[in-house]
């Protein structure tokens, strides 16, 4: 019995000690958050964890330099939330439901350079809480509910001083109404503290509302810093415009954008990984992906593309995947410029392109298509070959391609 006993009494006390150390001495749960290491940067990704408050620097066994607190349900950022964390270069809350930082609440963040408090629920934020961040360099505010009344009025200055060019940006008054959808960047501070505050004949002192351009991606997506520069966009119908030349991945799946335009991607010279799938796309113009130099991977998949137009993929030169399944692709002489381009890229891997019309080429793979077209076309419209002197292949599948897709009749014969 009493080996027994004593059998019983180690295990509890393994089992306190087990619950213990995965729950901390204060018996508060730590979170499943992933620890990894890029480029010599500690990061630390605590992002969806449920949170309700900033976890203890001592949970972790190394000292982040990037932590990621993202789409949790943080409300509040109290005094020394953040002791113990002075490594920190950028720190995400974006997506929580912060309506209250208090002036301590950065205490220590010396060295950190961003601060994502977008998408939150926050009405006044005072400039006193960013002194203890004297390199902060990019701060995003926009998609809380600001009330621009006289406690707002030194964090608006703050926002203005032309250094701090990336400080607030497309941050807008939610109350009062006269200022509602004011731009922090561009209301007078020295209004916000009269005696009665802002209020319907205060604006006519002030610059006529502009016509409202539209909003760029900065405020219609997601931006996430880990594990590289993203955006996730949704719910648009068509692409945003203003995609940072920083930006190295652009999710645009499961929106309603039937058509890529001319510049759509224009200043995107970062971009190395483009999801457009389950658009609905019909149509996409040539010149609509120009300026992607290095884009190594695009997702077509899941539209309503039957073909793509001579030239869409013309500056993709380092493209190593492409995503094309789903698409009703049809087996006609339009199909042929894809199969050129692909022919003439060979290290581009791709996946999906078969005919899906007409009826009699249904599931086939196109380039076995046009093949069998070429073989089939007549001779008098084929392009005699070079001779001897010129051997460059390439040229000629170019030349022999153009004056077919002119003619509407013959395709390059690979």
């Amino acid at each position: 019995h009493r080996v027994i006993s004593l059998i019983i009494l180690f295990n509890g006390m393994n089992m306190k000690s087990d619950i213990l150390s995965r729950s901390g001495l204060s018996g508060v749960v730590i979170p499943n958050c992933s620890e990894m290491t890029q480029s010599g940067e500690v990061y630390l990704d605590c992002q969806d964890q449920s949170l309700t408050s900033i976890p203890s620097s001592s949970t972790w066994s190394r000292v982040p330099n990037h932590l990621l607190l993202a789409r949790n349900q943080i409300k509040a950022l109290r005094s020394g939330s953040f002791l113990g964390y002075e490594r920190l270069s950028s720190l995400d809350l974006q997506q929580n439901q912060i309506s209250q930082v208090e002036e301590d609440a950065f205490q220590g963040l010396t060295h950190l350079t961003t601060l994502l408090l977008q998408h939150n629920q926050l009405r006044t934020l005072s400039e006193e809480a960013l002194i203890p961040m004297p390199n902060l360099h990019y701060l995003r505010l926009y998609d809380n509910p600001w009330k621009c009344l006289c406690p707002m009025e030194s964090l608006i200055r703050t926002l203005q001083v032309p250094s701090n060019r990336n400080l607030g940006n497309h941050a807008k008054c939610a109350e009062p109404v006269s200022l509602k959808d004011r731009k922090l960047k561009q209301i007078d501070p020295d209004l916000l503290c009269e005696e009665f505050g802002p209020n319907v004949n205060v604006t006519q002192t002030l610059e006529p509302n502009p016509i409202r351009g539209k909003l760029d991606a900065t405020a219609l997506c997601h931006t996430y810093l880990f594990p590289v520069t993203w955006m996730d966009c949704r719910s648009l119908t068509e692409v945003p415009p203003g995609i940072p030349d920083n930006v190295v991945r652009v999710d645009l799946s499961l929106n309603k954008i039937h058509h890529l335009k001319p510049r759509d991607f224009h200043g995107a010279k970062s971009l190395r990984i483009l999801n457009l799938s389950s658009n609905d796309m019909q149509r996409i113009d040539t010149g609509s992906l120009s300026g992607l130099l290095h884009l190594q991977e695009l997702d077509l998949s899941s539209n309503r593309l039957h073909f793509v137009q001579y030239g869409v993929l013309e500056d993709l030169y380092f493209l190593s995947k492409l995503k094309l399944g789903g698409n009703p692709w049809m087996c006609d002489y339009n199909i042929h410029y894809m199969v050129y381009w692909l022919r003439l890229h060979p290290g581009v891997k791709h996946s999906g392109l078969l005919c899906q019309s007409p009826l009699e080429y249904i599931g086939e793979r196109v380039e076995d298509y046009v093949r069998s077209y070429n073989r089939d076309c007549p001779k008098d419209r084929q392009l005699s070959r070079p001779d001897q002197n010129q051997r460059d292949s390439s040229w000629w599948m170019q030349r022999h391609f153009l004056e077919c897709f002119q003619k509407q009749s013959c395709s390059v014969r690979l």
